[in-house]
């Protein structure tokens, strides 16, 4: 396991090669693998290995200690937004789903992060659309052409509302990065996503 000063150097040149030229994102996996290799123990069961090389460009560089502190203290990851997102819990989202877009504004775009194999399995909320940010980590920052013509649907504008959710709360957390790094400002995110989704007996759309 690579030390926290390591951990960090990589965090910023990653960064940096993101806002550089998103494409270089896959040329990146084989060092976060290297760096990121137990991630899997240490985000938890949830997150799986994937998510964990996703997310590690936005982390925090935040020491276990550090982690384990705020577990301590009761705080959960999805508290407060690492990328200045807005949370959403499951009522709200709950609400999204059922709801209608209102006249004076654009109903926010509901964004599953999974991949499609994911939403095969377990289904999706309702209303939401599927950008697998795992494989399409540039998704954000190429044209709004070619968005439509890989995902079949428009990309919502800058200046539209989208809220990501994942599994357990990983992936969306690292796709509302690349959104705000790509312009987007109104970002949220759904930590619990599809565990606390399903857990709590959300409506499934298949």
């Amino acid at each position: 396991m690579a030390t926290i000063p390591t951990r960090r150097l990589l965090l910023l040149s990653s960064r940096s090669c993101l806002r550089a030229s998103p494409s270089h994102a896959s040329a990146l996996a084989p060092s976060l693998r290297a760096t990121f290799g137990g991630s899997s123990r240490e985000y938890g069961h949830a997150a799986t290995r994937t998510e964990a090389r996703v997310t590690g460009v936005y982390q925090q560089g935040l020491s276990r200690q550090q982690q384990q502190a705020a577990a301590g203290r009761g705080v959960r990851w999805s508290t407060t937004s690492a990328t200045g997102s807005k949370i959403w819990t499951f009522e709200e989202i709950q609400s999204l789903s059922k709801s209608s877009s209102p006249s004076s504004k654009p109903k926010p775009t509901l964004i599953d992060v999974r991949e499609p194999n994911e939403l095969q399995s377990t289904g999706r909320i309702p209303g939401a659309v599927n950008v697998p940010i795992t494989t399409w980590p540039d998704s954000f920052h190429i044209s709004a052409d070619e968005f439509e013509d890989r995902f079949g649907f428009a990309r919502p504008a800058p200046g539209d509302e989208v809220v990501f959710y994942c599994k357990a709360g990983v992936r969306s957390r690292a796709a509302a990065g690349i959104a705000r790094e790509a312009g987007w400002k109104e970002v949220g995110e759904y930590p619990g996503s599809w565990i606390e989704w399903s857990g709590k007996g959300g409506e499934v759309e298949r």
